[in-house]
Protein backbone atom coordinates (compact mmCIF):
# COMPACT_ATOMS: atom_id res chain seq x y z
CA UNK A 1 0.00 0.00 0.00
CA UNK A 2 1.29 4.01 -1.10
CA UNK A 3 1.92 5.59 1.90
CA UNK A 4 0.87 9.18 1.35
CA UNK A 5 3.70 11.97 1.87
CA UNK A 6 3.41 13.29 5.26
CA UNK A 7 1.51 17.01 5.60
CA UNK A 8 3.89 19.68 6.46
CA UNK A 9 3.71 21.07 10.28
CA UNK A 10 1.17 23.07 11.31
CA UNK A 11 2.93 25.74 12.29
CA UNK A 12 4.62 26.54 8.77
CA UNK A 13 2.49 28.77 6.55
CA UNK A 14 2.80 28.71 3.32
CA UNK A 15 3.15 32.47 1.95
CA UNK A 16 -0.04 33.52 0.16
CA UNK A 17 -0.76 35.83 -2.36
CA UNK A 18 -3.29 38.24 -1.53
CA UNK A 19 -6.45 37.90 -4.14
CA UNK A 20 -7.09 40.64 -6.57
CA UNK A 21 -10.16 41.96 -4.61
CA UNK A 22 -8.30 42.08 -1.14
CA UNK A 23 -5.89 44.51 -2.96
CA UNK A 24 -8.32 46.50 -4.76
CA UNK A 25 -9.80 48.91 -2.09
CA UNK A 26 -9.14 53.11 -2.12
CA UNK A 27 -8.42 53.05 -5.43
CA UNK A 28 -10.78 51.21 -7.00
CA UNK A 29 -13.46 52.74 -5.30
CA UNK A 30 -12.55 56.06 -6.13
CA UNK A 31 -11.96 55.56 -9.81
CA UNK A 32 -16.07 54.13 -9.55
CA UNK A 33 -16.92 57.14 -7.93
CA UNK A 34 -15.78 59.05 -10.25
CA UNK A 35 -18.37 57.85 -12.67
CA UNK A 36 -21.22 59.47 -10.59
CA UNK A 37 -24.48 60.49 -11.95
CA UNK A 38 -23.10 63.84 -12.61
CA UNK A 39 -19.65 62.27 -14.56
CA UNK A 40 -22.38 60.36 -16.84
CA UNK A 41 -23.95 63.60 -17.93
CA UNK A 42 -21.05 65.23 -18.48
CA UNK A 43 -19.76 62.04 -20.85
CA UNK A 44 -23.08 61.65 -22.45
CA UNK A 45 -23.52 65.63 -23.21
CA UNK A 46 -19.60 64.96 -24.96
CA UNK A 47 -20.84 61.92 -26.94
CA UNK A 48 -24.52 63.69 -28.13
CA UNK A 49 -22.81 66.91 -28.75
CA UNK A 50 -19.55 65.72 -30.74
CA UNK A 51 -19.99 61.73 -31.65
CA UNK A 52 -16.56 59.93 -31.19
CA UNK A 53 -14.62 63.09 -31.27
CA UNK A 54 -13.61 63.34 -27.79
CA UNK A 55 -12.68 59.45 -26.86
CA UNK A 56 -9.31 60.47 -27.28
CA UNK A 57 -9.45 62.37 -24.01
CA UNK A 58 -10.21 59.11 -22.17
CA UNK A 59 -7.21 57.51 -23.32
CA UNK A 60 -4.92 60.49 -22.44
CA UNK A 61 -6.18 61.44 -19.05
CA UNK A 62 -5.55 57.77 -17.46
CA UNK A 63 -1.75 58.11 -17.44
CA UNK A 64 -2.50 61.43 -15.87
CA UNK A 65 -5.17 60.78 -13.47
CA UNK A 66 -3.49 57.67 -12.52
CA UNK A 67 -0.08 59.62 -11.44
CA UNK A 68 -1.89 62.27 -9.75
CA UNK A 69 -4.12 59.88 -7.61
CA UNK A 70 -1.30 57.28 -6.82
CA UNK A 71 0.67 60.86 -5.60
CA UNK A 72 -2.45 61.59 -3.30
CA UNK A 73 -2.53 57.83 -1.98
CA UNK A 74 1.50 58.15 -1.10
CA UNK A 75 1.19 61.01 0.64
CA UNK A 76 -1.55 59.44 3.15
CA UNK A 77 0.45 56.05 3.11
CA UNK A 78 3.59 57.89 4.01
CA UNK A 79 2.67 60.11 6.37
CA UNK A 80 -0.34 59.08 8.33
CA UNK A 81 -2.55 62.11 7.61
CA UNK A 82 -4.65 63.13 4.37
CA UNK A 83 -4.33 66.22 1.67
CA UNK A 84 -6.08 68.59 4.12
CA UNK A 85 -3.72 67.40 7.35
CA UNK A 86 -0.48 67.58 5.31
CA UNK A 87 -1.61 71.04 4.20
CA UNK A 88 -2.35 72.59 7.53
CA UNK A 89 0.66 71.02 8.56
CA UNK A 90 3.24 72.41 5.93
CA UNK A 91 1.81 75.69 4.54
CA UNK A 92 0.35 78.73 6.12
CA UNK A 93 -3.42 78.28 7.52
CA UNK A 94 -5.18 80.61 4.64
CA UNK A 95 -3.78 78.40 1.92
CA UNK A 96 -5.76 75.50 3.48
CA UNK A 97 -8.60 76.83 4.56
CA UNK A 98 -9.22 78.44 1.19
CA UNK A 99 -8.66 75.42 -0.57
CA UNK A 100 -10.81 73.09 1.71
CA UNK A 101 -13.74 75.83 1.31
CA UNK A 102 -13.94 75.50 -2.35
CA UNK A 103 -13.76 71.57 -2.39
CA UNK A 104 -16.78 71.41 0.25
CA UNK A 105 -18.54 74.35 -1.96
CA UNK A 106 -18.08 72.33 -4.82
CA UNK A 107 -18.92 68.71 -3.40
CA UNK A 108 -22.09 69.92 -1.95
CA UNK A 109 -23.16 71.19 -5.22
CA UNK A 110 -22.13 67.85 -6.77
CA UNK A 111 -23.88 65.65 -3.70
CA UNK A 112 -27.10 68.03 -4.84
CA UNK A 113 -26.60 67.28 -8.46
CA UNK A 114 -25.77 63.31 -8.17
CA UNK A 115 -29.28 63.09 -5.80
CA UNK A 116 -31.32 64.98 -8.22
CA UNK A 117 -30.61 62.46 -10.88
CA UNK A 118 -30.66 59.55 -9.08
CA UNK A 119 -34.40 60.66 -7.75
CA UNK A 120 -34.99 61.43 -11.67
CA UNK A 121 -33.83 58.31 -12.37
CA UNK A 122 -35.59 56.02 -9.95
CA UNK A 123 -38.62 58.36 -11.27
CA UNK A 124 -37.63 57.14 -14.44
CA UNK A 125 -38.03 53.17 -13.58
CA UNK A 126 -40.83 53.12 -11.17
CA UNK A 127 -42.28 56.43 -11.24
CA UNK A 128 -43.76 58.23 -8.52
CA UNK A 129 -42.36 61.92 -6.49
CA UNK A 130 -38.49 62.13 -7.57
CA UNK A 131 -37.88 64.65 -5.07
CA UNK A 132 -39.35 61.90 -2.48
CA UNK A 133 -36.42 59.53 -3.94
CA UNK A 134 -34.11 62.07 -3.12
CA UNK A 135 -34.82 62.96 0.15
CA UNK A 136 -34.50 59.08 0.67
CA UNK A 137 -30.93 58.60 -1.21
CA UNK A 138 -29.56 60.76 1.03
CA UNK A 139 -31.24 59.58 4.73
CA UNK A 140 -29.81 56.10 3.65
CA UNK A 141 -26.54 57.28 2.39
CA UNK A 142 -25.94 58.83 5.90
CA UNK A 143 -27.42 56.18 8.05
CA UNK A 144 -24.83 53.66 5.97
CA UNK A 145 -22.09 56.08 6.00
CA UNK A 146 -22.13 56.62 9.68
CA UNK A 147 -23.54 53.09 11.38
CA UNK A 148 -22.24 50.86 9.21
CA UNK A 149 -19.06 48.88 10.35
CA UNK A 150 -15.97 50.39 8.07
CA UNK A 151 -14.97 47.03 6.75
CA UNK A 152 -18.03 46.05 5.83
CA UNK A 153 -19.11 49.74 4.32
CA UNK A 154 -16.19 49.11 2.36
CA UNK A 155 -16.73 45.90 0.78
CA UNK A 156 -20.34 47.45 0.09
CA UNK A 157 -18.64 50.25 -2.04
CA UNK A 158 -16.50 47.76 -4.05
CA UNK A 159 -19.40 45.32 -4.81
CA UNK A 160 -21.13 49.07 -6.00
CA UNK A 161 -18.57 49.36 -8.47
CA UNK A 162 -20.09 46.51 -10.37
CA UNK A 163 -22.71 48.92 -11.26
CA UNK A 164 -20.53 50.44 -13.37
CA UNK A 165 -20.38 47.52 -15.94
CA UNK A 166 -24.33 48.59 -16.79
CA UNK A 167 -22.90 51.09 -19.28
CA UNK A 168 -20.45 48.50 -20.63
CA UNK A 169 -23.54 46.11 -21.29
CA UNK A 170 -25.62 49.49 -22.79
CA UNK A 171 -22.71 50.25 -25.70
CA UNK A 172 -22.47 46.16 -26.90
CA UNK A 173 -26.41 46.04 -27.46
CA UNK A 174 -26.31 49.08 -29.70
CA UNK A 175 -24.96 49.30 -32.89
CA UNK A 176 -21.10 50.82 -32.61
CA UNK A 177 -18.63 51.79 -35.85
CA UNK A 178 -16.01 50.21 -33.65
CA UNK A 179 -13.39 50.93 -36.49
CA UNK A 180 -14.60 54.99 -36.17
CA UNK A 181 -13.79 54.86 -32.33
CA UNK A 182 -10.54 53.01 -32.62
CA UNK A 183 -9.05 55.66 -35.24
CA UNK A 184 -10.78 58.93 -33.18
CA UNK A 185 -9.33 57.21 -30.31
CA UNK A 186 -6.00 57.44 -31.52
CA UNK A 187 -6.49 60.54 -33.63
CA UNK A 188 -7.56 63.35 -31.49
CA UNK A 189 -9.92 65.75 -33.41
CA UNK A 190 -8.72 69.63 -31.79
CA UNK A 191 -10.97 72.44 -32.25
CA UNK A 192 -10.44 75.37 -30.96
CA UNK A 193 -13.93 76.69 -29.55
CA UNK A 194 -15.66 77.63 -26.77
CA UNK A 195 -18.15 75.06 -26.73
CA UNK A 196 -15.03 72.13 -27.48
CA UNK A 197 -12.69 73.47 -24.92
CA UNK A 198 -15.54 73.39 -22.31
CA UNK A 199 -16.51 69.45 -23.14
CA UNK A 200 -12.60 68.74 -23.08
CA UNK A 201 -12.18 70.70 -19.55
CA UNK A 202 -15.24 68.96 -18.14
CA UNK A 203 -14.24 65.83 -18.74
CA UNK A 204 -10.51 66.55 -17.30
CA UNK A 205 -12.67 68.35 -14.50
CA UNK A 206 -14.76 64.90 -13.77
CA UNK A 207 -11.87 62.87 -14.27
CA UNK A 208 -9.33 64.77 -12.25
CA UNK A 209 -10.97 65.99 -9.79
CA UNK A 210 -9.96 67.54 -6.08
CA UNK A 211 -12.62 65.35 -4.11
CA UNK A 212 -11.01 62.78 -5.25
CA UNK A 213 -7.25 63.59 -3.95
CA UNK A 214 -8.87 63.81 -0.97
CA UNK A 215 -10.78 60.73 -0.50
CA UNK A 216 -7.97 58.56 -1.86
CA UNK A 217 -5.62 59.67 0.82
CA UNK A 218 -7.68 59.62 3.85
CA UNK A 219 -8.59 55.96 2.64
CA UNK A 220 -4.94 54.93 2.81
CA UNK A 221 -4.87 56.61 6.67
CA UNK A 222 -7.28 54.24 7.19
CA UNK A 223 -6.19 51.43 5.96
CA UNK A 224 -3.27 52.17 8.04
CA UNK A 225 -5.65 51.99 11.66
CA UNK A 226 -7.76 49.28 10.32
CA UNK A 227 -4.95 47.03 9.36
CA UNK A 228 -2.95 45.06 12.35
CA UNK A 229 0.84 46.02 12.16
CA UNK A 230 0.25 48.84 9.87
CA UNK A 231 2.05 51.72 10.30
CA UNK A 232 2.61 54.84 8.12
CA UNK A 233 5.77 54.35 6.08
CA UNK A 234 7.81 57.20 7.90
CA UNK A 235 7.71 54.78 11.01
CA UNK A 236 7.77 51.33 9.03
CA UNK A 237 9.64 52.10 6.31
CA UNK A 238 10.49 47.98 5.47
CA UNK A 239 6.32 47.89 4.31
CA UNK A 240 7.09 50.41 1.84
CA UNK A 241 7.91 47.66 -1.30
CA UNK A 242 4.62 45.81 -0.33
CA UNK A 243 2.50 48.59 -0.01
CA UNK A 244 3.71 50.75 -3.28
CA UNK A 245 2.76 47.85 -5.01
CA UNK A 246 -0.26 47.54 -3.87
CA UNK A 247 -1.01 51.27 -3.94
CA UNK A 248 0.40 50.85 -7.49
CA UNK A 249 -1.95 48.24 -8.64
CA UNK A 250 -5.22 48.79 -6.85
CA UNK A 251 -4.77 52.80 -8.77
CA UNK A 252 -4.17 51.84 -11.91
CA UNK A 253 -6.85 49.02 -11.49
CA UNK A 254 -9.30 51.97 -10.38
CA UNK A 255 -8.44 54.64 -12.32
CA UNK A 256 -9.04 52.06 -15.35
CA UNK A 257 -12.11 50.99 -14.45
CA UNK A 258 -12.90 54.29 -14.30
CA UNK A 259 -11.68 55.84 -17.53
CA UNK A 260 -13.23 53.04 -19.51
CA UNK A 261 -16.80 53.01 -18.74
CA UNK A 262 -16.40 56.79 -19.52
CA UNK A 263 -15.43 56.00 -22.75
CA UNK A 264 -18.33 53.42 -23.59
CA UNK A 265 -20.36 56.70 -22.06
CA UNK A 266 -19.33 58.48 -24.61
CA UNK A 267 -19.39 55.59 -27.19
CA UNK A 268 -23.27 55.05 -26.53
CA UNK A 269 -24.17 58.52 -26.55
CA UNK A 270 -22.00 59.11 -29.61
CA UNK A 271 -23.46 55.49 -31.31
CA UNK A 272 -27.19 56.38 -30.49
CA UNK A 273 -28.44 60.02 -29.65
CA UNK A 274 -25.67 61.97 -31.95
CA UNK A 275 -25.96 59.87 -35.08
CA UNK A 276 -29.85 60.56 -34.35
CA UNK A 277 -29.36 64.39 -34.04
CA UNK A 278 -29.79 64.54 -30.40
CA UNK A 279 -27.20 66.81 -29.29
CA UNK A 280 -28.32 68.46 -25.76
CA UNK A 281 -28.19 66.29 -23.10
CA UNK A 282 -27.64 67.98 -19.93
CA UNK A 283 -28.18 65.62 -17.14
CA UNK A 284 -27.71 61.97 -17.37
CA UNK A 285 -31.39 61.12 -16.90
CA UNK A 286 -32.32 62.73 -19.65
CA UNK A 287 -29.54 60.84 -21.31
CA UNK A 288 -31.58 57.57 -20.53
CA UNK A 289 -34.76 59.01 -21.68
CA UNK A 290 -33.57 59.67 -24.63
CA UNK A 291 -31.82 56.59 -25.42
CA UNK A 292 -35.45 54.76 -24.80
CA UNK A 293 -36.77 55.44 -28.28
CA UNK A 294 -33.44 55.22 -30.15
CA UNK A 295 -32.16 52.17 -27.78
CA UNK A 296 -35.06 50.39 -27.29
CA UNK A 297 -36.12 50.01 -23.49
CA UNK A 298 -33.42 47.26 -22.35
CA UNK A 299 -30.68 50.28 -22.72
CA UNK A 300 -32.68 52.67 -21.15
CA UNK A 301 -33.37 50.53 -18.09
CA UNK A 302 -29.83 49.61 -17.98
CA UNK A 303 -28.55 52.74 -18.22
CA UNK A 304 -31.61 54.42 -15.71
CA UNK A 305 -30.48 51.67 -13.44
CA UNK A 306 -26.27 52.18 -13.29
CA UNK A 307 -27.11 56.11 -12.68
CA UNK A 308 -28.99 54.69 -9.35
CA UNK A 309 -25.86 52.60 -8.26
CA UNK A 310 -23.11 54.80 -9.57
CA UNK A 311 -25.07 57.51 -7.00
CA UNK A 312 -24.94 55.35 -4.20
CA UNK A 313 -20.98 54.61 -5.03
CA UNK A 314 -20.47 58.53 -5.46
CA UNK A 315 -22.45 60.01 -2.51
CA UNK A 316 -20.54 58.60 0.47
CA UNK A 317 -16.87 59.37 -1.13
CA UNK A 318 -18.60 62.89 -1.78
CA UNK A 319 -19.86 64.04 1.36
CA UNK A 320 -17.25 61.67 3.39
CA UNK A 321 -13.65 64.07 1.18
CA UNK A 322 -15.79 67.05 2.20
CA UNK A 323 -15.61 65.52 5.85
CA UNK A 324 -12.53 64.69 6.16
CA UNK A 325 -10.64 68.07 4.32
CA UNK A 326 -12.99 69.93 6.86
CA UNK A 327 -12.28 67.90 9.86
CA UNK A 328 -8.37 67.56 9.51
CA UNK A 329 -8.03 71.38 9.27
CA UNK A 330 -10.07 72.10 12.43
CA UNK A 331 -8.34 69.38 14.56
CA UNK A 332 -11.16 66.78 14.27
CA UNK A 333 -11.29 63.14 15.58
CA UNK A 334 -12.11 61.96 11.78
CA UNK A 335 -12.49 58.63 10.06
CA UNK A 336 -15.20 56.43 8.99
CA UNK A 337 -13.64 53.42 11.25
CA UNK A 338 -14.34 55.64 14.48
CA UNK A 339 -17.77 55.24 16.85
CA UNK A 340 -20.76 58.10 15.63
CA UNK A 341 -19.92 59.34 19.45
CA UNK A 342 -16.27 59.13 19.02
CA UNK A 343 -16.70 61.88 16.01
CA UNK A 344 -19.24 63.87 16.39
CA UNK A 345 -18.41 66.58 14.17
CA UNK A 346 -17.16 64.10 11.59
CA UNK A 347 -20.05 62.54 10.89
CA UNK A 348 -22.71 66.06 11.22
CA UNK A 349 -20.66 67.10 8.95
CA UNK A 350 -21.31 64.27 6.59
CA UNK A 351 -24.97 64.64 7.52
CA UNK A 352 -24.86 67.84 6.75
CA UNK A 353 -23.32 68.35 3.61
CA UNK A 354 -25.74 65.57 2.55
CA UNK A 355 -28.81 67.75 3.71
CA UNK A 356 -27.84 70.52 2.07
CA UNK A 357 -27.25 68.33 -1.42
CA UNK A 358 -30.94 67.70 -0.83
CA UNK A 359 -32.29 70.75 0.28
CA UNK A 360 -30.45 72.14 -3.59
CA UNK A 361 -32.90 69.90 -5.33
CA UNK A 362 -35.71 71.79 -3.23
CA UNK A 363 -34.46 75.39 -4.31
CA UNK A 364 -35.03 77.41 -7.18
CA UNK A 365 -31.40 76.74 -7.91
CA UNK A 366 -30.64 75.58 -11.34
CA UNK A 367 -28.49 72.09 -10.77
CA UNK A 368 -27.51 72.10 -14.12
CA UNK A 369 -26.08 75.30 -13.74
CA UNK A 370 -25.15 75.06 -10.40
CA UNK A 371 -23.14 71.77 -11.39
CA UNK A 372 -22.00 73.62 -14.32
CA UNK A 373 -20.15 76.14 -11.92
CA UNK A 374 -19.12 73.01 -9.71
CA UNK A 375 -17.23 71.91 -12.06
CA UNK A 376 -15.81 75.62 -12.84
CA UNK A 377 -14.63 75.66 -9.25
CA UNK A 378 -13.23 72.04 -9.25
CA UNK A 379 -10.74 72.97 -12.47
CA UNK A 380 -9.79 75.65 -10.89
CA UNK A 381 -8.93 74.55 -7.58
CA UNK A 382 -7.26 71.72 -8.46
CA UNK A 383 -4.47 73.42 -10.37
CA UNK A 384 -3.11 74.58 -7.09
CA UNK A 385 -3.86 71.73 -4.99
CA UNK A 386 -1.94 69.38 -7.28
CA UNK A 387 1.24 71.79 -7.52
CA UNK A 388 0.87 71.85 -3.68
CA UNK A 389 0.26 68.11 -3.73
CA UNK A 390 4.09 67.86 -6.15
CA UNK A 391 5.58 70.02 -3.77
CA UNK A 392 4.74 67.92 -1.04
CA UNK A 393 5.24 64.40 -2.41
CA UNK A 394 8.59 65.97 -3.16
CA UNK A 395 9.60 66.90 0.37
CA UNK A 396 12.17 65.37 2.16
CA UNK A 397 11.10 67.25 5.03
CA UNK A 398 7.27 65.63 4.07
CA UNK A 399 8.38 61.83 2.58
CA UNK A 400 11.58 61.52 4.04
CA UNK A 401 13.08 58.85 1.93
CA UNK A 402 10.43 58.09 0.23
CA UNK A 403 10.04 61.35 -2.27
CA UNK A 404 8.44 60.60 -5.20
CA UNK A 405 10.72 58.22 -8.15
CA UNK A 406 11.78 60.42 -11.18
CA UNK A 407 9.01 58.94 -13.50
CA UNK A 408 6.00 59.77 -11.68
CA UNK A 409 7.18 63.34 -10.51
CA UNK A 410 7.64 63.61 -14.35
CA UNK A 411 3.94 62.75 -15.03
CA UNK A 412 2.54 64.23 -12.15
CA UNK A 413 3.83 67.51 -13.07
CA UNK A 414 2.72 66.76 -16.63
CA UNK A 415 -0.73 66.25 -15.19
CA UNK A 416 -0.69 69.89 -13.23
CA UNK A 417 0.60 71.57 -16.72
CA UNK A 418 -2.19 69.83 -18.64
CA UNK A 419 -4.45 71.03 -16.61
CA UNK A 420 -3.37 74.48 -16.05
CA UNK A 421 -3.31 74.56 -19.57
CA UNK A 422 -6.66 73.66 -20.02
CA UNK A 423 -8.17 75.83 -17.51
CA UNK A 424 -6.40 78.74 -19.11
CA UNK A 425 -7.38 77.63 -22.62
CA UNK A 426 -11.20 77.69 -21.61
CA UNK A 427 -11.19 80.88 -19.98
CA UNK A 428 -9.77 82.51 -22.85
CA UNK A 429 -12.15 80.46 -25.62
CA UNK A 430 -14.51 82.53 -23.26
CA UNK A 431 -13.18 86.16 -24.52
CA UNK A 432 -13.73 84.76 -28.40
Amino acid sequence: MQVPPPNPPEDVKQPERPKLLQVLGPGLITGASDDDPSGIATYSQAGAQFGFGLTWVMLFSWPLMCAIQEISARIGRVTGRGIAGNLKHHYPAGIGYAIVLLVVVANIINIGADLGAMGAGLQLLIGGPALFYVAAFGIVTVLLETFSRYSRYVSVLKWLTVSLFAYVAVALVVHVPWGTVGYSLIVPRLTWSAPYLTAVVAILGTTISPYLFFWQAEEEVEEVKETPKARPLERAPDQAPAEFHRIRVDTYVGMGLSNAVALFIIITAAATLNASGVTDIQTSAQAAEALRPIAGKFAFFVFALGIIGTGLLALPVLAGSSAYALGEMLGWHVGLARKPHRAKAFYGCIAVATLLGVLLNFSPIDPIKALFWSAVINGVVAVPIMVLMMVLASNRKVMGQFQLPLALKLVGWLATAVMTAAAIALFASWGD
